[in-house]
Protein backbone atom coordinates (compact mmCIF):
# COMPACT_ATOMS: atom_id res chain seq x y z
CA UNK A 1 0.00 0.00 0.00
CA UNK A 2 1.66 3.42 -1.20
CA UNK A 3 2.16 5.73 1.77
CA UNK A 4 0.12 9.09 1.52
CA UNK A 5 2.56 11.83 1.53
CA UNK A 6 1.56 15.60 3.23
CA UNK A 7 0.67 18.14 0.70
CA UNK A 8 3.31 20.66 0.56
CA UNK A 9 3.41 23.54 2.98
CA UNK A 10 2.40 26.92 1.82
CA UNK A 11 5.19 29.08 0.63
CA UNK A 12 5.13 32.82 1.40
CA UNK A 13 4.36 35.16 -1.46
CA UNK A 14 7.49 35.99 -3.56
CA UNK A 15 7.81 39.38 -6.11
CA UNK A 16 10.53 40.70 -7.39
CA UNK A 17 10.84 44.54 -7.17
CA UNK A 18 12.91 46.47 -9.58
CA UNK A 19 15.45 49.52 -8.25
CA UNK A 20 12.74 51.80 -8.75
CA UNK A 21 8.89 51.65 -9.34
CA UNK A 22 5.93 53.71 -9.29
CA UNK A 23 3.17 53.52 -6.83
CA UNK A 24 0.64 52.73 -8.92
CA UNK A 25 2.72 49.85 -10.73
CA UNK A 26 3.64 48.93 -7.15
CA UNK A 27 0.00 48.58 -6.48
CA UNK A 28 -0.47 46.13 -9.44
CA UNK A 29 2.39 43.77 -8.81
CA UNK A 30 0.73 43.32 -5.18
CA UNK A 31 -3.04 43.25 -5.84
CA UNK A 32 -3.69 46.11 -4.40
CA UNK A 33 -4.98 49.83 -4.93
CA UNK A 34 -2.62 52.80 -5.21
CA UNK A 35 -4.25 54.02 -2.02
CA UNK A 36 -2.86 51.39 0.15
CA UNK A 37 0.43 51.87 -1.36
CA UNK A 38 0.47 55.83 -0.34
CA UNK A 39 -0.96 54.77 3.04
CA UNK A 40 1.86 52.22 3.58
CA UNK A 41 4.51 54.87 2.27
CA UNK A 42 2.58 57.32 4.70
CA UNK A 43 3.69 55.05 7.95
CA UNK A 44 7.32 55.28 6.93
CA UNK A 45 7.05 59.23 6.28
CA UNK A 46 7.10 58.84 2.54
CA UNK A 47 4.66 61.09 0.51
CA UNK A 48 3.87 60.24 -2.68
CA UNK A 49 1.03 60.24 -5.15
CA UNK A 50 -0.02 57.29 -8.03
CA UNK A 51 2.41 58.45 -10.42
CA UNK A 52 5.27 59.23 -7.90
CA UNK A 53 8.20 56.89 -8.46
CA UNK A 54 10.20 55.18 -5.19
CA UNK A 55 12.69 53.74 -4.24
CA UNK A 56 13.65 49.81 -3.55
CA UNK A 57 14.18 49.89 0.23
CA UNK A 58 11.09 51.72 0.60
CA UNK A 59 8.48 49.69 -2.17
CA UNK A 60 10.53 46.53 -0.49
CA UNK A 61 9.05 47.70 2.88
CA UNK A 62 5.88 48.16 1.56
CA UNK A 63 5.77 44.79 0.07
CA UNK A 64 6.85 43.12 3.23
CA UNK A 65 4.55 45.12 5.28
CA UNK A 66 1.59 43.76 2.90
CA UNK A 67 2.59 40.03 4.09
CA UNK A 68 5.59 39.66 0.61
CA UNK A 69 9.02 38.31 0.49
CA UNK A 70 11.13 40.15 -1.46
CA UNK A 71 13.99 40.31 -4.24
CA UNK A 72 15.68 42.27 -5.95
CA UNK A 73 14.90 42.30 -9.45
CA UNK A 74 17.66 41.52 -11.98
CA UNK A 75 19.05 44.21 -13.81
CA UNK A 76 21.59 42.30 -16.17
CA UNK A 77 22.23 38.93 -16.87
CA UNK A 78 25.20 39.07 -14.58
CA UNK A 79 23.06 39.84 -11.55
CA UNK A 80 20.56 37.05 -12.65
CA UNK A 81 23.48 34.80 -12.76
CA UNK A 82 24.42 35.93 -9.15
CA UNK A 83 27.69 37.73 -10.32
CA UNK A 84 27.42 40.19 -7.91
CA UNK A 85 26.14 43.91 -7.03
CA UNK A 86 29.20 45.44 -8.77
CA UNK A 87 27.92 43.69 -11.97
CA UNK A 88 24.31 44.21 -11.26
CA UNK A 89 24.42 48.37 -11.36
CA UNK A 90 26.44 48.53 -14.80
CA UNK A 91 23.33 48.70 -16.91
CA UNK A 92 21.75 51.26 -14.98
CA UNK A 93 24.95 53.33 -14.56
CA UNK A 94 25.91 53.28 -18.15
CA UNK A 95 23.25 55.84 -19.04
CA UNK A 96 23.67 58.10 -16.02
CA UNK A 97 25.36 61.86 -16.87
CA UNK A 98 25.98 64.88 -14.60
CA UNK A 99 23.16 67.16 -15.31
CA UNK A 100 22.93 71.08 -13.36
CA UNK A 101 22.20 71.42 -10.16
CA UNK A 102 18.67 72.56 -8.92
CA UNK A 103 19.09 75.82 -6.27
CA UNK A 104 16.32 77.04 -4.02
CA UNK A 105 17.19 80.87 -2.63
CA UNK A 106 15.42 81.20 0.68
CA UNK A 107 15.83 84.07 3.70
CA UNK A 108 14.18 86.64 5.50
CA UNK A 109 11.95 89.04 3.75
CA UNK A 110 14.01 92.31 2.78
CA UNK A 111 17.29 90.53 2.94
CA UNK A 112 17.77 90.67 -1.18
CA UNK A 113 16.10 87.10 -2.33
CA UNK A 114 14.90 88.99 -5.66
CA UNK A 115 17.65 91.31 -5.79
CA UNK A 116 20.35 88.43 -5.44
CA UNK A 117 17.95 86.16 -8.04
CA UNK A 118 17.87 89.50 -10.54
CA UNK A 119 21.93 90.31 -10.43
CA UNK A 120 22.99 86.67 -11.01
CA UNK A 121 20.37 86.09 -13.99
CA UNK A 122 21.25 89.28 -15.38
CA UNK A 123 24.84 88.80 -15.15
CA UNK A 124 24.93 85.47 -16.90
CA UNK A 125 22.95 86.44 -20.18
CA UNK A 126 24.35 87.28 -23.35
CA UNK A 127 23.56 91.19 -25.23
CA UNK A 128 20.74 89.13 -27.31
CA UNK A 129 19.26 87.95 -24.52
CA UNK A 130 18.82 90.83 -22.23
CA UNK A 131 15.60 92.63 -23.87
CA UNK A 132 13.89 88.97 -22.52
CA UNK A 133 14.90 88.55 -19.16
CA UNK A 134 12.22 89.75 -17.42
CA UNK A 135 9.99 86.45 -18.48
CA UNK A 136 8.78 84.93 -15.42
CA UNK A 137 8.40 81.46 -15.07
CA UNK A 138 9.25 80.14 -11.39
CA UNK A 139 12.59 78.86 -12.28
CA UNK A 140 15.40 79.56 -14.61
CA UNK A 141 18.82 78.60 -16.00
CA UNK A 142 22.19 80.15 -16.01
CA UNK A 143 25.63 79.40 -17.26
CA UNK A 144 28.86 79.85 -14.91
CA UNK A 145 32.09 78.77 -16.83
CA UNK A 146 30.15 76.65 -19.03
CA UNK A 147 28.66 74.67 -16.39
CA UNK A 148 24.39 75.24 -16.11
CA UNK A 149 23.11 76.02 -12.50
CA UNK A 150 18.92 75.54 -12.57
CA UNK A 151 17.56 77.98 -9.93
CA UNK A 152 13.86 77.81 -8.52
CA UNK A 153 12.07 81.56 -7.97
CA UNK A 154 9.99 80.79 -5.39
CA UNK A 155 9.00 83.66 -3.08
CA UNK A 156 10.60 82.01 -0.12
CA UNK A 157 10.40 78.70 2.62
CA UNK A 158 6.78 78.32 1.90
CA UNK A 159 6.68 77.49 -1.35
CA UNK A 160 9.59 75.26 -0.58
CA UNK A 161 8.12 73.39 1.72
CA UNK A 162 4.88 73.40 -0.39
CA UNK A 163 6.52 71.50 -2.56
CA UNK A 164 8.01 69.00 -0.33
CA UNK A 165 4.62 68.97 1.14
CA UNK A 166 2.93 67.40 -2.02
CA UNK A 167 6.34 64.98 -2.07
CA UNK A 168 8.09 66.59 -4.31
CA UNK A 169 12.02 66.66 -3.34
CA UNK A 170 13.23 68.80 -6.32
CA UNK A 171 15.79 70.84 -4.78
CA UNK A 172 19.32 69.77 -4.53
CA UNK A 173 21.08 73.35 -2.51
CA UNK A 174 19.44 75.91 -0.88
CA UNK A 175 21.03 79.21 -0.47
CA UNK A 176 20.51 80.89 2.69
CA UNK A 177 20.29 84.48 1.99
CA UNK A 178 21.25 86.93 5.35
CA UNK A 179 21.65 91.11 5.04
CA UNK A 180 24.86 91.86 6.28
CA UNK A 181 23.32 95.15 8.36
CA UNK A 182 20.06 93.02 9.55
CA UNK A 183 21.81 89.63 10.52
CA UNK A 184 19.39 87.10 11.47
CA UNK A 185 15.52 87.43 11.63
CA UNK A 186 12.67 85.26 12.49
CA UNK A 187 11.52 84.25 9.02
CA UNK A 188 15.70 83.28 8.80
CA UNK A 189 15.16 81.21 11.76
CA UNK A 190 12.46 79.49 9.76
CA UNK A 191 13.76 79.09 6.51
CA UNK A 192 17.21 77.27 8.26
CA UNK A 193 14.25 75.08 9.77
CA UNK A 194 13.25 74.15 6.30
CA UNK A 195 16.21 73.39 4.86
CA UNK A 196 17.28 71.24 7.58
CA UNK A 197 13.93 69.73 7.73
CA UNK A 198 14.25 68.89 3.80
CA UNK A 199 18.11 67.54 4.42
CA UNK A 200 19.25 69.76 2.01
CA UNK A 201 23.00 71.49 1.50
CA UNK A 202 23.50 75.08 2.78
CA UNK A 203 25.12 77.69 1.04
CA UNK A 204 25.02 81.48 2.72
CA UNK A 205 24.95 84.37 1.35
CA UNK A 206 25.73 87.42 3.00
CA UNK A 207 24.32 90.11 1.50
CA UNK A 208 24.40 93.78 0.86
CA UNK A 209 27.88 93.67 2.15
CA UNK A 210 28.21 97.47 0.09
CA UNK A 211 26.57 98.96 2.91
CA UNK A 212 27.96 101.23 5.95
CA UNK A 213 26.04 99.40 8.45
CA UNK A 214 27.01 95.87 6.97
CA UNK A 215 29.09 93.64 9.87
CA UNK A 216 29.66 90.48 8.23
CA UNK A 217 31.41 89.21 11.75
CA UNK A 218 28.30 89.63 13.73
CA UNK A 219 26.13 87.70 10.83
CA UNK A 220 28.47 84.90 11.24
CA UNK A 221 28.27 84.43 14.97
CA UNK A 222 24.75 84.88 14.99
CA UNK A 223 24.57 81.91 12.87
CA UNK A 224 26.60 80.05 14.66
CA UNK A 225 24.75 80.47 17.87
CA UNK A 226 21.44 78.95 15.89
CA UNK A 227 23.49 75.82 15.06
CA UNK A 228 24.97 76.83 11.51
CA UNK A 229 28.42 76.60 12.21
CA UNK A 230 30.29 77.94 8.37
CA UNK A 231 33.51 76.82 7.19
CA UNK A 232 35.36 79.20 8.83
CA UNK A 233 34.29 78.00 12.49
CA UNK A 234 34.98 74.35 11.83
CA UNK A 235 31.71 73.49 9.82
CA UNK A 236 30.84 72.34 6.18
CA UNK A 237 28.53 75.33 5.75
CA UNK A 238 30.13 77.50 3.17
CA UNK A 239 29.32 81.77 4.14
CA UNK A 240 30.14 83.78 0.98
CA UNK A 241 29.46 87.78 1.38
CA UNK A 242 27.99 88.85 -1.65
CA UNK A 243 26.37 92.41 -2.95
CA UNK A 244 23.52 92.01 -5.13
CA UNK A 245 23.17 96.15 -5.75
CA UNK A 246 27.39 95.84 -7.01
CA UNK A 247 27.47 92.08 -8.27
CA UNK A 248 30.83 91.68 -5.35
CA UNK A 249 30.73 88.08 -4.48
CA UNK A 250 28.52 87.08 -6.92
CA UNK A 251 31.25 84.99 -9.07
CA UNK A 252 32.53 83.67 -5.63
CA UNK A 253 29.02 82.25 -4.55
CA UNK A 254 28.09 80.27 -8.15
CA UNK A 255 31.64 78.73 -7.93
CA UNK A 256 30.55 77.58 -4.39
CA UNK A 257 27.17 76.43 -5.84
CA UNK A 258 28.95 74.13 -8.33
CA UNK A 259 31.57 73.23 -5.94
CA UNK A 260 28.82 71.58 -3.73
CA UNK A 261 26.93 69.90 -6.65
CA UNK A 262 30.40 68.34 -7.73
CA UNK A 263 30.69 66.90 -4.75
CA UNK A 264 26.99 65.64 -4.63
CA UNK A 265 28.19 64.27 -8.05
CA UNK A 266 24.49 64.51 -9.66
CA UNK A 267 23.59 62.68 -12.22
CA UNK A 268 20.13 61.10 -14.27
CA UNK A 269 19.37 59.46 -17.18
CA UNK A 270 18.43 61.65 -19.93
CA UNK A 271 18.13 58.41 -22.70
CA UNK A 272 14.75 57.48 -20.44
CA UNK A 273 10.97 58.66 -20.44
CA UNK A 274 11.32 61.97 -18.96
CA UNK A 275 10.10 62.77 -14.99
CA UNK A 276 9.93 65.69 -13.00
CA UNK A 277 7.73 68.13 -10.87
CA UNK A 278 5.65 70.78 -11.64
CA UNK A 279 6.94 74.15 -9.66
CA UNK A 280 4.47 76.94 -11.00
CA UNK A 281 1.14 76.65 -12.62
CA UNK A 282 -1.61 79.23 -13.96
CA UNK A 283 -4.38 79.42 -16.36
CA UNK A 284 -3.72 81.81 -19.35
CA UNK A 285 -6.55 83.25 -20.95
CA UNK A 286 -4.99 82.63 -24.48
CA UNK A 287 -3.19 79.74 -24.17
CA UNK A 288 -4.50 77.69 -21.46
CA UNK A 289 -3.13 75.76 -18.16
CA UNK A 290 0.78 76.29 -18.38
CA UNK A 291 2.78 74.54 -16.22
CA UNK A 292 6.66 75.68 -15.21
CA UNK A 293 8.01 72.11 -14.82
CA UNK A 294 12.09 70.71 -13.77
CA UNK A 295 12.49 67.85 -15.69
CA UNK A 296 14.30 65.41 -12.76
CA UNK A 297 15.20 62.48 -15.56
CA UNK A 298 14.85 61.49 -18.91
CA UNK A 299 14.36 64.48 -21.57
CA UNK A 300 10.51 65.98 -22.68
CA UNK A 301 9.98 66.40 -25.90
CA UNK A 302 7.28 67.98 -27.80
CA UNK A 303 4.30 65.86 -28.60
CA UNK A 304 5.11 63.30 -25.53
CA UNK A 305 1.49 63.01 -23.56
CA UNK A 306 2.31 63.38 -19.69
CA UNK A 307 0.36 62.96 -16.39
CA UNK A 308 0.99 65.54 -13.66
CA UNK A 309 -1.44 64.52 -10.97
CA UNK A 310 -5.11 64.84 -11.87
CA UNK A 311 -3.72 66.97 -15.03
CA UNK A 312 -2.95 65.03 -18.76
CA UNK A 313 -2.28 66.18 -22.30
CA UNK A 314 -0.37 66.21 -25.47
CA UNK A 315 2.65 68.96 -25.37
CA UNK A 316 1.78 71.40 -27.68
CA UNK A 317 4.82 73.92 -26.67
CA UNK A 318 7.63 74.29 -24.67
CA UNK A 319 9.49 77.58 -23.69
CA UNK A 320 12.37 78.28 -21.49
CA UNK A 321 12.90 81.09 -19.18
CA UNK A 322 13.99 83.34 -21.98
CA UNK A 323 10.24 83.19 -23.16
CA UNK A 324 11.82 80.78 -26.16
CA UNK A 325 10.59 77.72 -27.87
CA UNK A 326 12.71 74.45 -27.12
CA UNK A 327 11.73 71.05 -28.34
CA UNK A 328 13.53 69.18 -25.93
CA UNK A 329 14.52 69.38 -22.15
CA UNK A 330 16.97 67.37 -20.81
CA UNK A 331 17.67 66.58 -16.37
CA UNK A 332 17.36 69.51 -14.46
CA UNK A 333 15.42 72.18 -17.02
CA UNK A 334 13.14 74.34 -16.06
CA UNK A 335 10.37 74.77 -19.04
CA UNK A 336 6.82 75.87 -19.53
CA UNK A 337 4.70 73.13 -21.11
CA UNK A 338 1.27 74.69 -22.90
CA UNK A 339 -1.15 71.72 -23.53
CA UNK A 340 -2.28 70.19 -20.33
CA UNK A 341 -6.06 69.77 -20.50
CA UNK A 342 -6.07 71.39 -16.26
CA UNK A 343 -3.82 73.43 -14.27
CA UNK A 344 -1.82 71.42 -12.23
CA UNK A 345 -0.67 72.11 -8.75
CA UNK A 346 2.90 73.01 -7.35
CA UNK A 347 4.80 69.90 -5.87
CA UNK A 348 2.73 67.65 -8.50
CA UNK A 349 4.82 64.89 -10.15
CA UNK A 350 4.48 64.66 -14.03
CA UNK A 351 5.48 61.63 -16.46
CA UNK A 352 5.09 60.48 -19.60
CA UNK A 353 2.53 58.03 -20.52
CA UNK A 354 2.24 55.56 -23.75
CA UNK A 355 -0.92 57.36 -25.01
CA UNK A 356 -3.82 59.65 -24.24
CA UNK A 357 -5.97 56.97 -23.12
CA UNK A 358 -3.68 55.90 -20.62
CA UNK A 359 -2.47 59.18 -19.50
CA UNK A 360 -6.10 60.05 -19.11
CA UNK A 361 -7.31 56.94 -16.89
CA UNK A 362 -3.95 57.80 -14.72
CA UNK A 363 -5.20 61.52 -13.99
CA UNK A 364 -8.62 60.43 -13.05
CA UNK A 365 -7.46 57.61 -10.83
CA UNK A 366 -5.14 59.85 -9.03
CA UNK A 367 -7.47 62.17 -8.73
CA UNK A 368 -9.75 59.49 -6.53
CA UNK A 369 -7.38 58.03 -4.77
CA UNK A 370 -5.40 61.41 -3.51
CA UNK A 371 -9.28 62.24 -2.08
CA UNK A 372 -9.68 58.76 -0.29
CA UNK A 373 -5.78 58.97 0.89
CA UNK A 374 -5.43 61.97 3.15
CA UNK A 375 -3.80 60.39 6.55
CA UNK A 376 -4.02 62.80 8.53
CA UNK A 377 -0.73 63.70 11.36
CA UNK A 378 -2.06 63.67 14.76
CA UNK A 379 -0.46 62.86 17.87
CA UNK A 380 -2.52 59.58 18.25
CA UNK A 381 -1.64 58.56 14.66
CA UNK A 382 2.12 58.96 15.56
CA UNK A 383 1.94 57.10 18.93
CA UNK A 384 -0.19 54.24 17.10
CA UNK A 385 2.87 53.77 14.74
CA UNK A 386 5.00 54.28 17.12
CA UNK A 387 3.85 51.69 19.15
CA UNK A 388 3.04 49.10 15.94
CA UNK A 389 7.32 49.81 15.43
CA UNK A 390 6.14 51.90 12.09
CA UNK A 391 7.93 54.96 13.13
CA UNK A 392 11.00 55.86 15.48
CA UNK A 393 10.74 59.65 14.78
CA UNK A 394 7.86 62.15 15.98
CA UNK A 395 8.17 65.56 14.73
CA UNK A 396 7.53 68.76 16.86
CA UNK A 397 7.01 72.15 15.89
CA UNK A 398 6.74 74.36 19.20
CA UNK A 399 5.34 77.84 19.13
CA UNK A 400 4.91 79.67 22.40
CA UNK A 401 4.26 83.49 23.97
CA UNK A 402 7.70 84.06 24.57
CA UNK A 403 11.50 82.63 24.12
CA UNK A 404 11.53 81.37 27.77
CA UNK A 405 8.94 79.00 27.80
CA UNK A 406 9.56 78.31 24.09
CA UNK A 407 13.06 76.42 25.31
CA UNK A 408 11.93 75.49 28.73
CA UNK A 409 9.38 72.89 26.36
CA UNK A 410 11.82 72.02 23.70
CA UNK A 411 14.73 71.21 26.68
CA UNK A 412 11.55 69.28 28.35
CA UNK A 413 10.50 67.07 25.36
CA UNK A 414 14.13 66.59 23.74
CA UNK A 415 14.38 64.81 27.13
CA UNK A 416 11.76 62.68 26.12
CA UNK A 417 13.54 60.45 23.58
CA UNK A 418 15.21 57.38 23.98
CA UNK A 419 16.67 54.59 22.08
CA UNK A 420 13.55 53.46 20.44
CA UNK A 421 11.95 56.50 19.53
CA UNK A 422 13.59 60.06 18.36
CA UNK A 423 11.94 63.04 19.63
CA UNK A 424 13.06 66.01 16.68
CA UNK A 425 12.00 69.22 17.77
CA UNK A 426 12.09 70.54 13.66
CA UNK A 427 11.36 74.47 14.55
CA UNK A 428 10.47 76.67 17.17
CA UNK A 429 9.37 80.30 17.43
CA UNK A 430 7.39 83.15 19.14
CA UNK A 431 3.60 84.29 18.16
CA UNK A 432 0.83 82.39 16.57
CA UNK A 433 1.02 79.36 14.58
CA UNK A 434 1.25 80.56 11.02
CA UNK A 435 0.43 79.12 7.81
CA UNK A 436 4.17 78.36 7.22
CA UNK A 437 4.26 76.08 10.48
CA UNK A 438 1.39 74.12 9.27
CA UNK A 439 3.57 73.81 5.66
CA UNK A 440 6.34 72.32 7.17
CA UNK A 441 4.54 70.03 9.81
CA UNK A 442 2.83 68.48 6.46
CA UNK A 443 6.32 67.96 4.53
CA UNK A 444 7.34 67.01 7.65
CA UNK A 445 5.12 64.17 9.03
CA UNK A 446 5.23 67.14 12.74
CA UNK A 447 2.61 67.96 14.93
CA UNK A 448 2.50 71.72 16.06
CA UNK A 449 2.16 72.34 20.19
CA UNK A 450 1.35 75.75 21.22
CA UNK A 451 1.60 77.37 24.51
CA UNK A 452 -0.10 80.66 25.40
CA UNK A 453 -0.64 81.24 21.95
CA UNK A 454 -3.42 80.88 19.19
CA UNK A 455 -3.60 79.74 15.50
CA UNK A 456 -3.84 82.34 12.44
CA UNK A 457 -7.30 82.14 10.71
CA UNK A 458 -5.33 81.10 7.79
CA UNK A 459 -3.00 78.38 9.29
CA UNK A 460 -6.37 76.79 10.62
CA UNK A 461 -7.91 76.98 7.02
CA UNK A 462 -4.84 75.17 6.02
CA UNK A 463 -4.10 72.80 8.92
CA UNK A 464 -7.56 71.27 8.23
CA UNK A 465 -7.26 71.16 4.16
CA UNK A 466 -3.86 69.27 4.70
CA UNK A 467 -5.21 67.22 8.16
CA UNK A 468 -2.27 68.58 10.59
CA UNK A 469 -2.56 68.22 14.06
CA UNK A 470 -2.27 71.85 16.17
CA UNK A 471 -2.44 71.20 20.01
CA UNK A 472 -2.89 74.00 22.77
CA UNK A 473 -2.06 74.27 25.86
CA UNK A 474 -1.80 76.61 29.06
CA UNK A 475 -0.25 74.11 31.18
CA UNK A 476 3.20 73.25 30.32
CA UNK A 477 3.24 69.73 32.34
CA UNK A 478 0.20 68.80 30.48
CA UNK A 479 1.79 69.57 26.97
CA UNK A 480 4.54 67.25 28.10
CA UNK A 481 2.61 64.55 29.53
CA UNK A 482 0.31 64.07 26.22
CA UNK A 483 3.97 63.96 24.39
CA UNK A 484 5.22 61.69 26.58
CA UNK A 485 2.58 59.19 26.24
CA UNK A 486 2.82 59.38 22.36
CA UNK A 487 6.66 58.42 22.56
CA UNK A 488 6.08 55.48 24.57
CA UNK A 489 3.21 54.78 22.36
CA UNK A 490 0.56 54.57 25.25
CA UNK A 491 -2.26 57.13 23.48
CA UNK A 492 -5.51 55.56 23.12
CA UNK A 493 -6.40 56.03 19.30
CA UNK A 494 -8.97 58.25 18.36
CA UNK A 495 -11.58 57.16 15.99
CA UNK A 496 -14.28 58.81 13.43
CA UNK A 497 -17.18 57.61 11.83
CA UNK A 498 -17.53 57.95 8.27
CA UNK A 499 -21.03 57.39 6.05
CA UNK A 500 -20.70 56.31 2.88
CA UNK A 501 -24.19 56.25 1.79
CA UNK A 502 -27.60 55.04 2.19
CA UNK A 503 -30.07 52.32 0.46
CA UNK A 504 -33.76 52.20 0.32
CA UNK A 505 -35.27 49.30 1.02
CA UNK A 506 -37.96 48.96 -1.97
CA UNK A 507 -38.63 44.82 -1.92
CA UNK A 508 -38.04 42.01 0.09
CA UNK A 509 -37.17 38.59 -1.21
CA UNK A 510 -36.87 35.52 0.14
CA UNK A 511 -33.72 33.54 -0.52
CA UNK A 512 -32.27 30.09 0.85
CA UNK A 513 -31.33 30.83 4.40
CA UNK A 514 -33.36 34.11 5.29
CA UNK A 515 -34.00 37.46 3.42
CA UNK A 516 -32.31 40.09 1.47
CA UNK A 517 -33.56 43.79 0.83
CA UNK A 518 -34.26 44.89 -2.76
CA UNK A 519 -32.70 48.25 -2.63
CA UNK A 520 -32.21 51.62 -4.22
CA UNK A 521 -28.78 53.53 -3.43
CA UNK A 522 -30.26 56.78 -3.21
CA UNK A 523 -26.85 58.30 -1.94
CA UNK A 524 -23.04 57.96 -1.84
CA UNK A 525 -22.60 53.86 -2.63
CA UNK A 526 -22.97 50.72 -0.49
CA UNK A 527 -19.69 48.14 -0.13
CA UNK A 528 -20.11 44.56 0.81
CA UNK A 529 -18.45 44.26 4.02
CA UNK A 530 -19.30 47.99 4.89
CA UNK A 531 -21.06 48.68 8.40
CA UNK A 532 -24.42 48.85 8.50
CA UNK A 533 -27.41 50.50 10.42
CA UNK A 534 -30.97 49.48 9.79
CA UNK A 535 -32.89 52.49 10.25
CA UNK A 536 -36.86 52.86 10.66
CA UNK A 537 -38.92 55.76 10.64
CA UNK A 538 -35.58 57.42 12.14
CA UNK A 539 -34.89 54.85 14.36
CA UNK A 540 -31.61 52.69 14.50
CA UNK A 541 -33.15 48.59 15.12
CA UNK A 542 -30.25 47.06 14.08
CA UNK A 543 -26.58 47.47 13.46
CA UNK A 544 -23.93 44.77 12.13
CA UNK A 545 -22.67 44.49 7.99
CA UNK A 546 -23.57 44.47 4.88
CA UNK A 547 -23.67 40.46 4.49
CA UNK A 548 -24.08 40.38 0.67
CA UNK A 549 -24.46 42.72 -2.15
CA UNK A 550 -26.11 42.09 -5.78
CA UNK A 551 -26.36 43.11 -9.05
CA UNK A 552 -28.99 41.10 -10.65
CA UNK A 553 -27.08 37.61 -10.61
CA UNK A 554 -23.38 38.89 -10.05
CA UNK A 555 -22.16 39.37 -6.30
CA UNK A 556 -20.14 42.93 -6.64
CA UNK A 557 -18.03 44.91 -4.29
CA UNK A 558 -19.78 47.95 -4.22
CA UNK A 559 -22.97 49.71 -5.62
CA UNK A 560 -23.44 53.76 -6.72
CA UNK A 561 -25.79 56.16 -6.25
CA UNK A 562 -29.11 55.86 -8.25
CA UNK A 563 -28.62 52.15 -8.64
CA UNK A 564 -30.64 49.05 -7.37
CA UNK A 565 -29.65 45.82 -5.82
CA UNK A 566 -29.55 43.27 -3.16
CA UNK A 567 -28.18 43.81 0.30
CA UNK A 568 -28.15 41.41 2.64
CA UNK A 569 -27.43 41.79 6.44
CA UNK A 570 -25.60 40.08 9.02
CA UNK A 571 -27.99 38.62 11.61
CA UNK A 572 -30.76 40.44 10.15
CA UNK A 573 -33.55 39.88 8.03
CA UNK A 574 -37.05 41.13 9.16
CA UNK A 575 -36.92 43.92 6.46
CA UNK A 576 -39.73 46.40 5.84
CA UNK A 577 -40.30 48.45 2.60
CA UNK A 578 -39.25 52.08 3.57
CA UNK A 579 -36.58 50.94 6.10
CA UNK A 580 -33.18 52.59 5.14
CA UNK A 581 -29.67 50.68 5.24
CA UNK A 582 -27.12 53.16 6.20
CA UNK A 583 -23.26 52.11 5.37
CA UNK A 584 -20.51 53.37 6.98
CA UNK A 585 -16.68 52.73 8.08
CA UNK A 586 -14.62 53.90 10.75
CA UNK A 587 -11.33 55.62 10.66
CA UNK A 588 -8.54 56.21 13.50
CA UNK A 589 -8.03 59.68 13.45
CA UNK A 590 -5.05 60.02 11.53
Amino acid sequence: MTQRSDPPTPTAKMIRLPRHITVRDLGEELSVSGIDIIKELMKRGVMASVNQTVDFENASAVAQALGWEVEAEATSIAEAAGAGEEEAEAEEDTNLQLRPPVVTVMGHVDHGKTSLLDAIRKTNVTAGEVGAITQHIGAYQVEVNGQKITFIDTPGHEAFTALRARGASVTDIVVLVVAADDSVMPQTLEAIDHAKAAKVPMIVAINKIDLPAANVDKVKQDLVQRSVVIEEFGGDIPAVPVSAKTGDGLDSLLEHILLVAEVAELKANPDREAEGVIVESEKDTNRGPLATVIVQRGTLRIGDIVVAGASYGKIKAMFDDKGGRVMEAPPATPVVLMGLNTVPRPGDPFTVARDEREAREAAEQTAREETEAGRAVTLEAVSGDIAAGRTKDLNVIIKGDTNGSVEAIRQSLERLGNQEVRLNVIHTGVGNVSESDVMLATASRAIVVGFHVKTDAGARMVAERERVDIRHYQIIYELIEEVEKAVKGLMAPVFAEIIDGHAEVRAIFRVRGGRIAGCMVTDGLVRRNSLARVMRDGEMIHESRVSSLRRFTEDVREVQNGLECGIGVEKFDTFKEGDTIEAFHTEQRG
